[in-house]
């Protein structure tokens, strides 16, 4: 099977919001309030939203294409990261950071997500520095063995706000091929 994986345009921005909202309150704790996660949806990953970060020079968005839709999606942002937790977890600088990660549940199981980490990593490696880093909540099992079975490794911890309550996720970081870092 193909997988067809490019990068997006501000054209595909209705398209990867209608996959993020499916696969975003897939990656929620159990316990999230829907209104809560509805509004991080439309406020975070609306079709404007999108079409605004298509546009961003230091973002990537890859896209998994079947028939005419989305059907996942990652972010590889170039902007180093100011949040100290963040800072202080990392052992490589400076770094990529996998700023978003989904695939819609009826491609799990199918390759679709390895197939588009592994384009991920390697538009993260073209980036020619030396480390990529992410942040997954803690309670996500499912992707915490996906992202260590790509090579990620926890470093720390960090906090995400998901409406007016805090969720703790994990910091994980890989080394880069190439990349002149320092890894530990």
């Amino acid at each position: 099977m193909t997988i067809d994986i490019s990068p997006a345009t501000a054209d595909d921005a209705a398209g990867l919001a209608a996959c993020a909202a499916v696969t975003f309150p897939l990656a929620c704790p159990a316990d999230s309030r829907p209104e809560d996660i509805q509004h991080h949806i439309d406020t975070h990953l609306s079709a404007e939203r999108f079409a605004a970060l298509a546009d961003l020079p230091d973002h990537t968005i890859l896209c998994i294409r079947e028939e005419g839709r989305i059907a996942g999606w990652s972010m590889v942002v170039l902007d180093q990261p100011e949040d100290a937790d963040v800072l202080s977890a990392l052992s490589i600088s400076p770094v990529v950071e996998l700023s978003k990660f989904y695939v819609h549940p009826d491609h799990h199981g199918r390759g679709s997500a390895s197939a588009l980490m592994g384009a991920t990593l390697e538009l993260a490696a073209a980036s020619g520095l030396p480390g990529v880093w992410l942040g997954v909540n803690q309670e996500n099992a499912r992707a915490i063995r996906f992202y260590e079975k790509h090579g990620f490794r926890k470093t720390g911890t960090k906090r995400f706000r998901l409406g007016d309550r805090f969720e703790d996720d994990f910091i994980l970081q890989q080394a880069l091929p190439g990349g002149a870092g320092d890894a530990a």
